[in-house]
Formats: structure tokens, C-alpha cells, sequence
């Protein structure tokens, strides 16, 4: 009998969100010890088993419908707002509510400079509709129809990626949406856990295992899903 061949393993990383504002110590949404994943980060980059290395970057007008300052009386944290879909006004979402962060050509929307740009194979911008949240590199949550793609569905499958691995900020957030939108489209889905930091550190756990529910692995940079990366097992 034949031996059965082994799965195709074309895989991508996608550094989600590593940008000032959301690291400290001055950013306007800094998630704790954020910076110091970025070690990790790079030693990833410089892989070359990955077929593509794409980084994404919130890039929101001042307008934008998820900061706090844009509705009367809110705050951020603590508040939500409705989200409704422009085209469709049956379709709507609850979103919270942040500080004004990764403002279009602000230092603050800039990747930190620890981190090895010049390895990334393109970089996605994402939440420029001003209308949408968009935690998503893919897409924004509405769905009849879509507002905002940013098109990397597309790119991944034009270059015949299999297995995307996704790290970055927060993990609860950007990385999470990401990841979960990476499996309905198809793609075998990983997020390493010592690449990710969350907004809400107490919560990760229970977070971890929604993750895990919507079909990504939640894995360590010691499993043998990252080991292959290295050659290793």
C-alpha cells in the first residue's frame, strides 16, 4: 500500500497590530508588557519557512466610530455603542468604546521600531471606514452586506497558503478576530501564546477557550506546531 502523502504546509505569520499606541509606556490603548513580546516576534520573521510574513496596522480617521471622544457623554472602557450596518439597517453589533488611538499619520499609529519591518512582506491597514470597528485583518463583524475587506483573504490564497500563524496586540481583540476569521476562511489557524499579549489580562483564559471554540489552536512557542517551523519536533 502507498504511503498516505503528507499535508500540504504552506504556512503564513501575521503580526497583528504591533503600533506605539497600543504598546506603553506612552501609547493611548497600551496593553501591559506588550513590548516584550516583540523579541519573539522577530525571531519568527526571520524564519524562512514562512511562504509569507504580512503585518497589519490600525489606521482609523479621527472620525472613527470606535473612539469615545466621537460620542457625547461616553468613556472609554466602559461604554459601548450600536454599530449599524450603512447598507442595512437590520443588521447591527455592540462594540466598546476606546481612547482616540492609531490615528491616521500620527506617531501613534507607527509600528514600534523594535520590531523587524523591513521582513514583512506587506502590510494591511485596517479600520479606515470610519463607520465600522474592524478588530478583524480580514473584515469588519457585518456581513449583509460586508463594509470593509481589506483583501487578505485573497492574498493568502494567491499565494497558496495552508496554515496561518497569528501573534501580536491583544490578543483578546485584533489577534482573536484575526484568527477566527482566518478559519472561516478556510485556512488551519494557530495563535502562539507567548507571541500575544491581552487587554483584559484576567480574562485570557476564558478568552483562550472562545478562541479555541470558534477552531483555532491555541498553542506554546514550545509545541510542535511552532517547533515545525524551525525544522524541528
Amino acid at each position: 500500500m502507498a504511503d498516505t502523502p503528507e499535508p500540504r504546509f504552506r504556512p503564513a505569520l501575521i503580526v497583528v497590530d504591533m503600533q506605539e499606541d497600543f504598546c506603553p509606556p506612552s501609547g493611548s490603548l497600551a496593553v501591559k508588557d506588550a513590548r516584550t513580546i516583540t523579541p519573539l516576534l522577530n525571531t519568527l520573521l526571520s524564519l524562512p519557512t514562512f511562504a509569507l510574513r504580512i503585518g497589519t496596522k490600525d489606521w482609523h480617521p479621527q472620525s472613527h466610530i470606535s473612539f469615545a471622544s466621537n460620542h457625547p457623554g461616553a468613556q472609554p472602557f466602559t461604554s459601548f455603542a450600536t454599530i449599524t450596518n450603512p447598507y442595512n439597517p437590520s443588521e447591527s453589533y455592540r462594540t466598546r468604546l476606546w481612547p482616540d488611538h492609531c490615528v491616521q499619520d500620527t506617531p501613534g499609529a507607527e509600528l514600534i521600531p523594535e520590531l523587524d519591518v523591513r521582513s514583512l512582506d506587506r502590510i494591511i491597514e485596517k479600520g479606515t471606514d470610519p463607520r465600522v470597528e474592524m478588530y478583524s485583518a480580514f473584515y469588519d463583524p457585518l456581513k449583509a452586506p460586508r463594509v470593509s475587506d481589506s483583501g487578505l483573504a485573497g492574498v493568502l490564497r494567491d499565494a497558496g497558503i495552508t496554515h496561518v500563524y497569528v501573534v501580536g496586540l491583544a490578543g483578546d481583540y485584533c489577534v482573536r478576530s484575526t484568527a477566527a476569521d482566518a478559519v472561516a476562511e478556510g485556512f488551519v489557524t494557530y495563535v502562539i501564546e507567548e507571541g500575544t499579549k491581552a487587554v483584559d489580562a484576567e480574562g485570557w483564559q476564558a478568552c483562550c477557550k472562545e478562541i479555541v471554540d470558534s477552531g483555532v489552536l491555541v498553542v506554546s512557542k514550545d509545541s510542535p506546531e511552532v517547533k515545525r517551523l524551525f525544522g524541528t519536533s
